[in-house]
């Protein structure tokens, strides 16, 4: 079993993730290759104390990204700030 900080390796920050945690409650997270939605989710909530409503997942050339959905009970903007984003 790995720990919650080896699954999500860092947040994803662009221009357009930074609209989504504004507007429609998402942030994305750079994740380690062979996570599963369920390891994801679980790793997010045990971090962030916060509940996750969906997991969405791409892969591209800088590797596999999740794009989290946090609960409409909690603040995305919250979870970014406590990470650092903001």
């Amino acid at each position: 079993m790995r720990s919650p900080y080896d699954i999500l390796l860092k947040p994803f920050v662009t221009e357009k993730s930074m609209l989504q945690i504004e507007r429609e409650n998402k942030i994305w997270f750079i994740v380690y290759e062979r996570a599963t939605r369920t390891q994801i989710k679980n790793a997010v909530e045990e971090i962030s104390g916060m509940k996750v409503s969906n997991i969405n997942i791409l892969r591209d050339k800088e590797g596999k990204k999740a794009i989290v959905k946090i609960s409409k009970d909690f603040s995305a903007e919250e979870l970014a700030t406590k990470l650092g984003i903001f």
